[in-house]
Order: structure tokens, then C-alpha cells, then sequence
């Protein structure tokens, strides 16, 4: 083999190896192609997942506002206990004071 039948002999097995390269390539991409039915059923989900996305969202805001309202409700609730506990201990105070005032006036 000369010099010359080696390279016409290298060219047709590389332009074969190409031609076959090619052929894998087309047959798995007609294999792994995707149908319009299934693009649309992509779209679909898609859109549900973002409408989703937007609830939950929606959800925690309204969550969050919640918890602000009802924290500040405690808050409010707490300060009233406090006012109420110091009136009444000022009042059983005061009421122990008079009784002991009225005991030494009987007396």
C-alpha cells in the first residue's frame, strides 16, 4: 500500500465514521423529540407551578400579617393584665390599710 492508497483508504473509513456519527445523532433525535402535546402539557404545569408559587407567596404574606396583628394584640392584652394586677394590688393595698384603720378604731 502506497502513500497514496493510504490516505484515499484513511479518507473513506473517517467520511464514514462521519456519515455513521450523523446517523446516530439524527436517530436520537427523532427519538428524544418532543411532540407539541407534550410542550403544551410543559406549559401547563409551568403555569400551575407558577400560579402556585403566587398562592403560597400570597399565603405567607397573609400569614405574616396575621402574626404581627395577633403579636400586637398580646402585647396590648398583657399591658391591660399588668394595669389590672397593679390596680388590684393597689386596691387589696388600700383595703388592707382601712381595715387595720377601722380595727383601731373599734378598739
Amino acid at each position: 500500500m502506497n502513500r497514496t492508497e493510504f490516505i484515499i483508504a484513511t479518507a473513506i473509513i473517517l467520511f464514514v465514521a462521519f456519515c455513521l456519527g450523523w446517523f446516530a445523532s439524527w436517530l436520537v433525535n427523532r427519538f428524544t423529540r418532543m411532540t407539541k402535546a407534550e410542550i403544551g402539557e410543559l406549559d401547563k404545569m409551568a403555569q400551575s407551578l407558577h400560579e402556585a408559587e403566587e398562592t403560597r407567596d400570597q399565603a405567607i404574606t397573609y400569614l405574616q400579617q396575621r402574626e404581627a396583628e395577633i403579636t400586637n394584640q398580646l402585647t396590648q392584652t398583657e399591658a391591660e393584665l399588668r394595669a389590672a394586677m397593679d390596680g388590684l394590688r393597689v386596691a387589696r393595698q388600700e383595703a388592707e390599710e382601712l381595715r387595720t384603720y377601722i380595727e383601731s378604731q373599734s378598739a
